[in-house]
């Protein structure tokens, strides 16, 4: 039951080659998969998997993505026994269209997307959010695109939170929402006809906490449709309980596929 999430992910991959097929010129799919098991002195299991789905319209793209991690260790408890427990696990899906202006390269965006992370800052994390954005540098081998614009979210704390509000009363599984300003920089480079590196910067600042998030990838294809990738995530929030770091950084190795 544990592993349901991600087997949906892998699944949802499948099905969304067959649906791909059809439309080869108006929807691009790709789907990320990567697992690390080990045993022996110690035993790990870390999944992580993915699926992008972009449409191009005549006056919309859009783009859908669902992600997923989850992680166990062999943990030895207070009584010296081994025994494995979840240490990490997160799931997130997000939606956004894109409206194209009269301009080259400028749209409007509207974007949602909802995060469920039991190990994180937060519980789960809602966000909406409307704006503009340009294609800042346009090369054959390089673009650089930047968003900005105002939003809402809508949050929890975790049940076990040791935040306290003004007043001194725990914040443990209390739910809060707040004005925020969304700012993305998406950057891609083709350094050469099997490698890409790419950059995405996020940022949603409010009065509650400023997160930031950031991901380098390099991509090395292997064949026309399989492609490995190499990634360096952080996520930075500003403003977390006693008990947690500010900082959550994640190194992952993958392949994706494109449909």
């Amino acid at each position: 039951m544990k592993l349901k999430a991600l087997s949906i992910l892998v699944a949802a991959s499948a099905a969304t080659s067959a649906f791909a097929a059809d439309e080869t010129k108006t929807w691009d799919v790709t789907s990320e998969l990567g697992a690390i098991i080990t045993s022996g002195n110690t035993e790990t299991t870390t999944l992580k998997g993915g699926v992008k789905v972009l449409h191009n319209l005549e006056n919309w793209n859009n783009e859908y993505k669902l992600d997923g991690l989850y992680k166990e260790d062999e943990i030895e408890n207070d009584d010296g026994v081994k025994e494995t427990q979840r240490t990490n696990e997160k799931y997130s899906i997000s939606a956004q269209g894109n409206y194209k202006l009269n301009e080259k390269h400028s749209h409007l965006f509207i974007y949602g997307s909802h995060v469920s992370d039991y190990f994180g800052a937060y519980r789960n994390e809602s966000v909406i959010s409307a704006g503009y954005g340009l294609r800042v540098i346009d090369r054959s081998d390089m673009w650089l695109n930047a968003e900005i614009g105002p939003g809402y979210k809508y949050f929890q704390y975790p049940d076990d939170s040791t935040e306290v509000d003004e007043n001194g009363n725990s914040l443990a599984g209390e739910r809060e929402g707040e004005v925020i300003a969304l700012g993305k920089v998406d950057y891609n480079w083709q350094i050469s006809d099997s490698a890409r590196f790419t950059q995405l910067v996020s940022v949603e600042y409010g009065d509650t906490n400023t997160k930031t998030r950031s991901e380098s990838a390099i991509l090395a294809k292997i064949n026309g449709s399989l492609q490995m990738k190499v990634a360096y995530n952080i996520t930075h929030n500003s403003d977390v309980a006693d008990d947690k770091e500010n900082t959550d950084t994640e190194t992952s190795l993958t392949l994706v596929y494109s449909f």
